[in-house]
């Protein structure tokens, strides 16, 4: 029941330290805060000069970690990972970060996105001799590299890297070096920041805060970082890089407190949520948004549209991963586990319901179903982003339109069957012009193609 409720996912959350005398201790209070981005496995590398240790395990960060293996864990840098699943494809053997020992060395590996070339570098890889003990595309990169020849580490990874297509944020580590590496089209989020005289990277800039690190900048599309004893060394992998981020990072996937290409995600949703109020105003008492991502768009509408923002919503913080199934007499109330209206607060009035995105039409159903138990006397839900009528292939966990409520129904339909007063979606247009616009750092591009089907990198349509 739960797991239908949770909407979109996406793939995981990478973490990079060079030069902190306590390494793996900042990058477990770094995965921390990107606990959001993977809730099924989590692990950390670090590196004391001479070799590599590692630390994974299915489960949350606090359940991965314990102070007792986070004493053996010494070093001066460290990657690390947590890691949901796309496909549904979860197992030790598939948690992050990779590690690969040789004669020349160890090598670990994290990574965030989805490599749309994967199986045919799997098929050409295994014809030459290749021997996959995963089903990541971390470890791809890894049989790439190591049959690079004999050129230095760096022309390898480079080489490597050269025949990835897709969405990829990469953190690499040896024994002395810091590796970071972000796909041609900046598809998937990434920022470099300073912690002291400590490098630092992150999917997401809400780690630098937990951490006490500056943000510097992000790291920019088909860009590679070599991070080292003598500093940070930058390099381009790719001619004709140009960015276009996933635009749910804003919508769904990132905290409110990360910043994204200058702009902050809170406030992203909220102008989101303003754009939908003018251009969807609705006559009603009170606005309600469904926790947590998408109270932020519920607030800008509530401001824009004149009408009060009430919780009519709360989220039970006591749900784990895990849970006594109920009855099946139950079953069907499965929702009120992790979510419940506030009857004071909505019976008897007209509420707006804003959600963030529209997928599957699951929860938007079942809630709308929730808010008129409570007494609600019309239900209008209002989605703060467009349709998403195409899969995505970039680390998305929709890759069949099947799956897509939109793309099988129209309008009129989609409202039938949620039991909604009406549903209205925000237009591509308004997102663009909200998330759109240049900013100080670059002019920033979006990945709109689960909206329109546009897809950044030729090979997107035809995985």
């Amino acid at each position: 029941m739960l797991a239908e409720l949770r909407g979109l996912n996406e793939e995981c959350g990478v973490f990079g330290v060079w030069g902190h005398p306590n390494a793996a201790q900042i990058g477990y209070y770094a995965l921390h805060s990107l606990q959001h981005r993977g809730q099924e496995g989590a692990g950390i590398v670090v590196t004391n000069g001479e070799s590599l240790q590692v630390r994974k395990d299915l489960g949350l960060v606090t359940e991965v970690f314990t102070a007792k293996c986070m004493e053996k864990l010494q070093g001066t840098g460290a990657i690390g990972h947590v890691r949901y699943s796309v496909g549904g494809v979860n197992g030790y053997e598939n948690v992050q970060p990779l590690l690969f020992r040789s004669q020349t060395g160890g090598l670990a590996i994290a990574h965030n996105g989805n490599l749309t070339n994967s199986l045919e570098l799997r098929e050409m890889l295994e014809k030459e001799g290749s021997i996959f003990q995963t089903d990541s595309d971390a470890e791809i990169l890894a049989h790439l590299i190591k049959r690079g020849g004999n050129a230095s580490l760096r022309e390898r990874i480079r080489g490597g890297l050269a025949q990835l297509e897709g969405a990829y944020a990469f953190v690499l580590l040896t024994e002395t070096e810091l590796y970071v590496a972000l796909d041609p089209h900046g598809l998937r989020p990434l920022a470099l920041g300073k912690l002291g005289d400590s490098w630092v990277v992150a999917s997401e800039t809400c780690a630098f805060d937990l951490i006490g690190a500056c943000y510097e900048r992000e790291v920019l599309p088909g860009e590679l970082l070599v991070i080292d004893g003598t500093g940070l060394q930058t390099e381009s992998f790719h001619d004709g890089a140009s960015r276009a981020l996933c635009a749910m990072e804003y919508v769904y996937f990132s905290r409110p407190d990360s910043n994204l290409s200058g702009k902050n995600v809170h406030t992203a949703r909220k102008k989101l949520g303003k754009a939908l109020a003018h251009e969807h105003p609705i006559e009603a008492d009170v606005v309600t948004g469904v926790p947590d991502s998408s109270l932020s768009a519920a607030i800008g509408y509530a401001e824009a549209s004149g009408l009060p923002y009430e919780l009519g919503l709360i989220k039970s913080r006591y749900v784990g991963r895990t849970f006594i199934e109920p009855s099946q007499s139950l079953r069907e109330q499965g929702v009120k586990l992790k979510l419940s209206a506030v009857r004071g607060v909505i019976e008897g009035k007209r509420v707006i319901m804003v959600d963030d995105s529209f997928v599957r039409g699951t929860t938007s159903m079942r809630i709308t179903k929730m808010l008129k138990e409570a007494g609600a006397t019309e239900v209008h839900v209002l989605i703060a982003s467009p349709p998403i009528r195409y899969p995505c292939y970039y680390g998305m966990d929709t890759l069949s339109t099947d799956e897509l409520v939109a793309a099988n129904y129209d309008l009129e339909e989609m409202r039938e069957m949620i039991g909604a007063d009406s549903l209205r979606f925000l237009s591509v247009e308004k997102l663009q012009a909200v998330l759109g616009s240049p900013n100080h750092e670059s002019n920033c591009g979006l990945c709109l193609a689960c909206f329109t089907g546009n897809y950044p990198t030729e090979e997107g349509g035809n995985v």
